[in-house]
């Protein structure tokens, strides 16, 4: 996947302000550690228990890698879709009952899409039922030494007791990178598209920070804004968790700024992540602050995405915040060649490993039996072949390759005709289906998707189907990307090199936001 050169995302406007003008209050908890020694640069009440999201899908792509090594599954095995899944709440892709979607593309519209029907189809596919797979997601968190991590369901929606910490989700992030390295640029590609249906990635820094390539983010009005992510520059690589930001703006500043603070050297290198003391107790519930008193109503993901693209809030007024006498705001991302995705099975589903679901269950057997059968019976009883209700695609030959060898034929334009749900809530019943209008083929700006709202064509010798998805890396050793402008942070003793701020020349202006 091909990308433009960086657009700087992040403008800054030189105020004539004191050096006093702080930063608005952090609003949860937050981490940054680095991936190769897991040492922690930057905590602030990283272990505070916090309603995860749809970070949740962090840990399902966890627990089908892990069944994918085992060859407990394929990636190209064919998933069939239950009626669980697709009664899913949005954000979702709109499957039908009986349809198949292979997990190479699950995993893909899930980092992307972060499609909740696609999370139940994953969950069922490795486990079986969704119960079961809660049941691994929990063995393997405390496996990880996630003590402070509980999980309900894959996709994130709110259940009371699904809950983790800024600290867990650091370190599951750290197992995916290092127990799963060949699968790395999963979490950064910038855009999919399913039909002619284009899907951006909601990680704001992705396609804006110079270095970022990953992970996921996470929105229910009980967690407020969740992002993990990760970003790479000079040889050095770190992960930043931020939990419980009031827009998603606000969320991909906050990450910027500690990845800003980390890669400058401000942090100095603190204990290990397992070694940060328990706090313990539940998540709050952040609804009535995040959903009721701030907008009357529940923002989406995207954050009132028609607003976002003037670079406006939800009141109508420019998204800015304060650093030292700097102000800046988020601006247009990159434009991204979106990867194919398809609905139904490839070419080696064939051969592949059956979905945990699709295998037959034993029948109980009972005390008592049947009768036998009159002869008459007998002789008319004939096994009548069941009609499937898949319908067939192939996918398209732009396809990426999967080391299980996708197919190359291109599927008809009415084959499994999938509709993406852009719902403006993460938390509401199911809505009726809408007549879709297909969307820009061509590399473009997509209306992004809402969160809780996309197969991996990857080879152990470098993911060429995902080239061009993360953003570009210096060589180990090189200095950092010289930022376009200096971004003066809180406690900094002087500016700092800034790939994120740009002070406009001539009259200061704020760049139009392409998303959140």
């Amino acid at each position: 996947m091909e990308r433009s050169q960086p657009k700087r995302a992040l403008a800054a406007l030189a105020l004539a302000m004191t050096a006093s003008a702080a930063m608005p209050a952090m609003a949860g908890p937050a981490i940054v550690a680095d991936i190769d020694s897991g040492r922690v640069l930057y905590s602030e009440d990283a272990t505070q228990p916090w309603h995860p999201a749809s970070v949740t899908k962090l840990m399902t792509v966890y627990v089908a890698l892990k069944a994918l090594a085992d060859r407990n599954i394929g990636l190209e095995t064919a998933i069939p879709v239950s009626k669980r899944a697709s009664a899913a709440p949005p954000s979702k892709i709109r499957l039908k009952p009986g349809q198949e979607i292979t997990l190479d593309n699950a995993l893909k519209i899930l980092m992307v899409k972060s499609a909740n029907d696609v999370a139940i189809v994953v969950a069922e596919g490795v486990g079986g039922t969704v119960e079961n797979f809660a049941a691994m997601m929990n063995a393997q968190a405390q496996r990880l030494g996630m003590t402070d991590s509980h999980f309900i369901n894959p996709h994130g929606l709110f259940a009371a007791e699904q809950q983790s910490t800024a600290r867990d989700m650091a370190v599951l992030a750290r197992a995916l990178l290092t127990e799963f390295p060949e699968y790395a640029q999963l979490y950064g590609i910038g855009a999919v598209k399913l039909n002619n249906i284009v899907m951006l990635n909601t990680n704001g820094l992705i396609g804006r920070y110079p270095g970022a390539d990953g992970m996921k983010t996470g929105f229910i009005c009980a967690s407020g804004f969740n992002v993990v992510a990760t970003a790479a520059r000079g040889g050095k690589k770190y992960v930043a968790v931020v939990f419980g930001e009031p827009s998603a703006q606000k969320r991909t500043i906050k990450a910027s700024q500690l990845f800003d603070r980390a890669f400058n050297g401000e942090f100095s290198r603190g204990p290990q992540l397992a070694a940060l003391p328990r706090v313990g107790g539940t998540a709050p519930n952040l609804r009535e602050d995040i959903c009721v008193k701030r907008l009357g109503r529940e923002p989406s993901e995207n954050d009132a995405p028609a607003a976002m693209m003037q670079g406006t809030n939800d009141d109508g007024r420019p998204v800015t915040m304060m650093a030292n006498g700097v102000a800046f705001a988020t601006g247009p991302r990159d434009e991204f060649t979106p990867i194919d995705v398809f609905i139904g099975p490839s070419s080696g589903s064939k051969r592949a490993p059956v979905a945990a679901n699709r295998k037959a269950v034993p029948a109980i057997q009972t005390a008592t039996a049947e009768p036998p059968a009159k002869p008459e019976a007998k002789a008319n009883a004939k096994s009548a072949p069941q009609k499937s209700t898949q319908q067939k695609s192939t996918p398209p030959k732009s396809a990426p390759k999967t080391p299980e060898k996708s197919a190359t034929k291109k599927p008809s334009p009415a084959a499994n005709p999938v509709k993406p749900e852009t719902a403006p809530t993460s938390e509401p019943a199911p809505a009726p289906a809408a007549t879709a209008s297909p969307a820009q083929t061509a590399p473009a700006k997509a209306a992004p998707p809402v969160e809780n709202a996309g197969g991996i064509g990857i080879s152990p010798a470098g993911p060429a189907s995902f080239r061009g998805t993360a953003a570009p890396q210096p060589a180990p050793g090189a200095a950092p990307a010289a930022g376009p402008g200096p971004l003066i942070l809180p406690g900094a003793a002087a500016p700092l090199p800034s790939t994120l701020a740009k002070p406009a020349s001539g009259k200061p202006a704020l760049k139009p936001a392409a998303d959140q």
